[in-house]
């Protein structure tokens, strides 16, 4: 059993920054963050491999950075430039059923709750 824990979303202007956290309970190869707007589906914005291999959806690359803390079993989501279009639930995620680590929800099994990200213009 996985449990994730997210924090740090909040509201911002666009141009601004902001930094999420994901504390799970135990030592996760594949970990990502996710986001959904309303009305629209679940998307991948970034995922941290063990080996320390990330990859990011092109929208965010260049201003979002994932990054992992081992020793806490902490990951983080540093989110610079923020754009109105960045608006959305964030939800930490993790795949413990393969080793495929990729953008793509359906392949995460663990979930947390959710942290809300409102960017305005």
């Amino acid at each position: 059993q996985v449990q994730l824990v997210e924090s740090g979303g909040g509201s911002v202007q666009a141009g601004g920054s902001l930094r999420l956290s994901c504390d799970a309970n135990r030592w996760i190869y594949c970990i990502g963050w996710f986001r959904q707007a309303p009305g629209k589906e679940r998307e991948g914005v970034a995922v941290h491999v063990s080996d320390g291999t990330t990859k990011y959806v092109d929208s965010v690359k260049g201003r979002f950075t994932i990054s992992k803390d081992n020793a806490k079993n902490t990951v983080y989501l540093q989110m610079n430039n923020l754009k109105p279009e960045d608006s959305a639930m964030y939800y930490c995620a993790v795949n413990t059923i393969s080793f495929r680590c990729n953008l793509t929800p359906d392949e995460y099994n663990y979930w947390g709750q959710g942290t809300q990200v409102t960017v305005s213009s």
